[in-house]
């Protein structure tokens, strides 16, 4: 309990200041997505507000922020839409379906994240590369910059003949750009030089109510986060506190086609979550040199989104933005993240009139910053000097994650990194050919396993060989169960012509497999005092273990 307290927060001041903050820059961009996955504004924010708390108080990461993210809502566009089109199929057609499917497949994609947790996939977020991570970083600040410049515009709802909604785009000109310009600098201003008087008061803060004021009491007519919502086609920001939703049980057809349909759109969905959520973790990890719980994190998100989806509300994740935000801001505990879902509650249940007149110049100022601060601008520095793979990989990775999403940028990433990996190594596999105590011995260097099986074969020259020869794995690992496939071909090779063949130095566990594959091996082995100490992958008990200590 004391650790749990600890954590929760050591200094209450930034961690509640922290997270006021962050529910500001929370709201135009949720309400953002919300447009784009075409559900109501208020939808969003109540997920929001559900996922936010319950990953504050009982994820594996202090500090982390979570929210209805733009990466977990693009997934719902297509599902939400064909899901009209099913309810209009009913014998008694609802209008709504695809909100009630939205509901049910959020619902889905929790399980899926409490089971990964529960089976520990999170751990495997560590195994995932530098340039990836990197590449992920980069990849971010430019998708959420870009949704920032978005914000010079205004959206018009129109209806099709057909039915089908849609946003007509018109971009800031003239004067109301040059305001919008002006004010989103002053705010960007306030924020970098504030710093430099007073730390006592949160800079990002300081620049909303600020700007917020110059607006409201000069009266200038700008774009605001009630003007935005209208536009939108959403009615303001006031709504109620979330309660079950129990058309949900009334509606959802409970059998194997809505589930089939339902499930690709929840395991992507809960894929992209948690790989944004867990990438999010290790960006905090490094910015304050601590570690989260990667496997509490994935139940944590998971419990969220089934209570979201119950209460109905939409689906979430971490969100790379809010967070970085939170922890400049100073927020380092529980508190902060407690804090932003309960301001945020606080601004629907009873300040809507006055969060709707902040003006979304300064929400995109504060992101701005945002994205500076989140871009590794040393990744540019470094090209040069990292190997051409490890560059290719981080530039990659960003761009992948620009033009399709997050999920499928990490992992072609770490894709392309195991390959290059698996090819540097097959090439460094040796084999020298000389004579100890009158017996030809190859001596082996390198790792023996399914990339380096190939270049290994060619070493051997089983046909003039002498018919008595000895192979040497001093210097090299066998590391899966390739490497003895391939010693068990050779092998074979010198008893087909009839010539014996002795093995040296293998591991334990290799010895075991042989033996087991093949009976004759235990007369072909030599046992030395000499002999390594390691264990393949294939050993699960070994590799539990290994796991375990990741």
């Amino acid at each position: 309990m004391s650790k749990f307290l600890k954590g929760f927060t050591t200094n209450p001041k930034d961690d509640i200041l922290a997270g006021m903050t962050v529910s500001l820059a929370m709201i135009p961009e949720v309400v953002a997505f919300a447009f784009v996955a075409q559900i109501d504004p208020l939808v969003a924010l109540s997920g929001a507000f559900i996922i936010g708390i319950i990953t504050a108080v009982f994820g594996g990461r202090p500090g982390l922020i979570s929210g209805a993210a733009g990466a977990v809502a693009v997934i719902f566009v297509h599902m939400i839409q064909e899901g009209h089109q099913k309810g209009m199929l009913f014998d008694n057609p609802i209008e709504n379906m695809g909100y009630f499917y939205l509901l049910g497949a959020v619902i889905l994609m929790g399980l899926i994240q409490i089971f990964a947790g529960v089976f520990k996939l999170g751990r495997f977020v560590r195994l995932i590369p530098h340039p990836v991570m990197l590449g992920f970083v980069n990849g971010l600040a430019i998708v959420i910059f870009w949704a920032q410049v978005k914000m010079f515009s205004h959206k018009t709802l129109q209806v099709s003949t057909d039915g089908v909604k849609h946003y007509l785009t018109t971009f800031m000109s003239g004067a109301e750009l040059y305001t919008m310009i002006g004010l989103v600098g002053f705010t960007m201003a306030i924020i970098f030089l504030l710093p430099k008087l007073t730390k006592k008061i949160p800079a990002s803060l300081t620049a909303i109510v600020v700007v917020t004021l110059i607006v409201v009491i000069s009266g200038m007519d700008v774009s605001t986060v009630g003007s935005y919502i209208r536009e939108g086609g959403g009615e303001g920001l006031k709504g109620e506190f979330p309660t079950p939703n129990m058309e949900l049980w009334q509606n959802l057809p409970i059998n194997f086609d809505t589930f089939s349909f339902l499930l690709p759109y929840a395991f992507l969905a809960a894929s992209v979550g948690l790989i944004e959520s867990l990438m999010t973790m290790n960006l905090v990890d490094e910015l304050t040199d601590t570690r989260g719980d990667g496997n509490r994190e994935c139940i944590a998100q998971g419990v969220g989104n089934i209570t979201s989806g119950l209460l109905g509300g939409t689906g979430g994740c971490g969100m790379i933005g809010q967070t970085v935000i939170n922890i400049n801001a100073k927020g380092r505990g529980r508190l902060s993240g407690v804090m932003m879902a309960l301001t945020l509650l606080s601004f629907i249940l009873f300040a809507d009139k006055y969060i709707e007149q902040v003006p979304i110049a300064a929400l995109v100022g504060v992101m701005f910053v945002m994205v500076i601060e989140t871009f590794a601008w040393s990744s540019i520095r470094i090209l040069r000097k990292i190997p051409k793979a490890d560059a290719f990989i981080l530039i990659a990775v960003s761009a992948i994650t620009v033009v399709f999403d997050l999920a499928i940028a990490v992992f072609a990433g770490v894709i392309i990194a195991a390959l290059v990996f698996a090819w540097e190594n097959a090439v460094r596999i040796r084999a020298r050919k000389r004579v100890k105590d009158g017996v030809p011995t190859y001596e082996i260097w390198g790792p023996l396993f399914f990339g380096s099986v190939n270049v290994f074969n060619e070493k051997f020259d089983p046909k003039n060989d002498p018919k008595y020869v000895e192979i040497d794995f001093i210097e090299s690992r066998v590391s899966d169960h390739s490497g003895l496939e391939a010693i068990k071909n050779i092998v074979n090779k010198y008893n087909e012509l009839g010539k014996e063949v002795k093995l040296r130095h293998l591991s334990a566990d290799c010895k075991i497999l042989l033996k087991k594959a093949d009976p004759k091996f235990a007369a072909m082995i030599i046992e030395d005092i000499e002999d390594p100490r390691y264990h393949l992958v294939e050993d699960p008990e070994s590799f539990k273990k290994g796991l375990n200590e990741i």
